[in-house]
């Protein structure tokens, strides 16, 4: 087994360990910085649960696919029911209702076969109406806090998702579904996640630990950036295919922590 392969099994192992933390969040909001980490935590898992999709399709060596998906599926539900009771405003319960309407229209589209293209296109067009009210439930509970530390637990949360969409996009060109719509997608999402951690590191209520943690985010993005620039590269689709997924997940673990710490920070 040459180096690379024991660096994926490796990373694999740690990838399947990370599924923990993201399913292991309160049974109930507790407070708005929690409720802003829950429903940004609902815009990754939109975007978690169509990379996962896209794995399948591509029968790649990704083991913890269709675990991603059913966990991420039951996150997102178990989620949804919390966000919806806790909104503190008939705007806010409007935007849970709505996106109960268009999750529910996603998983129908996640039921699909995954041996179509047309298939893949719909899923996309699916997951990104749920990646937009997510995101407005997200802003909505942001204004209700309307406190600094609020803001940064909806940016460091929106890492969470740019990691997943990246990914999601990489699969979808490598199928090949609409790749140029991909690969501008993933040029945005790159400028943006990089520009975020540079907000978050450079807030004034960041604290050591969470500066640490993101040293930490900083190496697994160096992995992730790495695998995704190999997409002109030729080579190996599916070992291509794996090393993303494992890197998007390795990354996702890393920034959901730093979102847990800037959400315990005292409003």
């Amino acid at each position: 087994m040459h180096r690379r392969t024991l660096l994926t099994a490796a990373s694999c192992a740690a990838a399947c360990s990370a599924l923990a933390p993201l399913g292991s969040a309160h049974a109930q909001v507790t407070d708005l910085n929690d409720a802003i980490n829950k429903a940004g935590r609902q815009r990754m898992l939109s975007q978690r649960v169509g990379k996962a999709w896209l794995a399948l399709a591509h029968k790649a060596d990704t083991p913890t696919a269709r675990q991603v998906m059913e966990q991420s599926i039951a996150l997102f539900e178990r989620q949804l029911v919390e966000l919806k009771a806790y909104a503190p405003s008939p705007t806010i319960r409007e935007t849970y209702t709505k996106l109960e309407t268009a999750w529910a229209a996603h998983k129908t589209t996640l039921a699909a076969a995954t041996s179509s293209t047309d298939n893949a296109s719909a899923m996309l067009q699916a997951d990104a109406k749920v990646l937009a009210l997510a995101h407005l439930g997200t802003t909505q509970y942001e204004a209700a806090s309307g406190k600094p530390v609020g803001h940064l637990v909806n940016i460091a949360g929106r890492q969470r998702m740019l990691s997943q969409r990246m990914a999601k996009f990489y699969l979808a060109a490598m199928l090949p579904v609409d790749a140029s719509t991909a690969t501008t997608e993933i040029a945005k999402a790159r400028s943006e996640f990089i520009a975020a951690t540079e907000l978050l590191r450079n807030a004034p209520q960041a604290t050591n630990r969470i500066r640490q943690e993101l040293q930490l985010a900083d190496g697994q993005w160096v992995f992730f950036d790495a695998a995704l620039q190999r997409m002109q590269g030729g080579g190996n689709v599916n070992r291509q295919v794996a090393e993303v997924y494992v890197a998007s997940e390795n990354l996702l673990s890393s920034m959901d922590r730093v979102t847990g710490m800037y959400a315990a920070l005292a409003a």
